[in-house]
């Protein structure tokens, strides 16, 4: 059986059925786009550890068009992918053995965090406070709990509660296909840590409240009544970054400027943890180390004042 012909039979009859729909949408793009035009017409028993490590190097150096090599990611889910399939071919007699787990997956370097300053932060606060259309307002709202574009973008006003203060995560969106069709797609949250209650700033609260007695959509963040794409929201605001000649940042900044205040600010890190939805605070730690290192910094100097010379 040739692997493009077992890839659908897996997807269909093996992911389909036991995960959920936003993981089958995604394993289907990653087989139809990256992985049959390289190695869909192999057979299976064709596929051997060289041949398939080989072509793991070559989507990292080069992806599919030869112009640009895919990030350590997106090869490190197409690895998933592979391996995941051939497991269930060799256990249900598909292929003579299992070779996939030989394959040696790219490193994922530590990204450095990328966040606004304190004066970068306070221009577009101001912007985004003199600016008509309400839907703006949700940068704010992600500088303030550290929500991802997609948890903002799928927040209703119901998961609000206004008389504690209290905002609840319990879904996401994305772009992606559903049936075919390109469109928004909600889903629950990839891992139970992102299902999370976040305490809200009473100050924002206040503006939260004015804004949802002056809107008819179920969305905190909506244009005309509607919820909004994820690539919209983007684009509007690196529009807002270039509008006030601020170095280009991706959305993703807002969240990193959220932590990195809060640790100015005194936060420890496993409330921050919990708040930013890690699994847990290790993974808190190593992103952040450089603002912890500032923030342990100034608190060890402003110990160092007892000090009698």
């Amino acid at each position: 059986m040739k692997y493009k012909e077992w890839l659908s039979v897996w997807l269909d009859n093996y992911v389909k059925p036991s995960t959920k729909p936003r993981t089958y949408e995604t394993y289907r793009q990653i087989a139809e786009k990256r992985i049959i035009p390289k190695i869909g017409d192999f057979e299976i028993d064709e596929l051997t550890p060289i041949l398939l490590q080989k072509f793991a190097v070559e989507l990292l150096e080069c992806g599919i068009s030869e112009l640009k090599g895919l990030s350590v990611s997106t090869v490190n889910l197409v690895i998933t992918v592979v391996q995941s399939s051939l497991k269930t071919a060799f256990a249900l007699g598909k292929a003579k053995e299992y070779v996939a787990d030989k394959i040696k997956r790219p490193k994922l370097k530590q990204k450095a965090v990328s966040c606004f300053s304190v004066e970068e932060q306070r221009k577009i606060e101001r912007a985004v406070a003199n600016d008509k259309r309400v839907k703006t307002f949700g940068i704010v709202v992600c500088l303030y709990t550290g929500l991802r574009i997609g948890e903002l973008l799928a927040l209703k006003w119901e998961d609000i509660d206004f008389e504690r203060g209290l905002l609840t995560v319990n879904k996401t969106c994305h772009d992606g296909y559903i049936n075919g069709k390109f469109g928004r797609v909600v889903n629950e949250p990839k891992t139970d840590s992102s299902k999370r209650v976040i305490p809200i700033p009473t100050q924002l609260v206040k503006r939260l409240k004015t804004i949802k007695n002056n809107e008819k959509s179920e969305y905190v963040v909506s244009e005309n009544g509607k919820p909004l794409s994820i690539r919209s929201y983007q684009r509007s605001f690196d529009l807002l970054l270039k509008k006030l000649d601020i170095p280009h940042k991706g959305f993703h900044a807002l969240r990193h400027t959220f932590a990195t205040r809060a640790v100015e600010c005194g936060m420890d890190v496993k409330t921050l943890s919990e708040i930013l939805g890690h699994k847990n605070a290790t993974i808190t730690l190593n992103r952040y180390t450089h603002s912890l290192m500032e923030h342990k910094s100034n608190m060890m100097n402003r110990l160092g004042k007892m000090f009698l010379e």
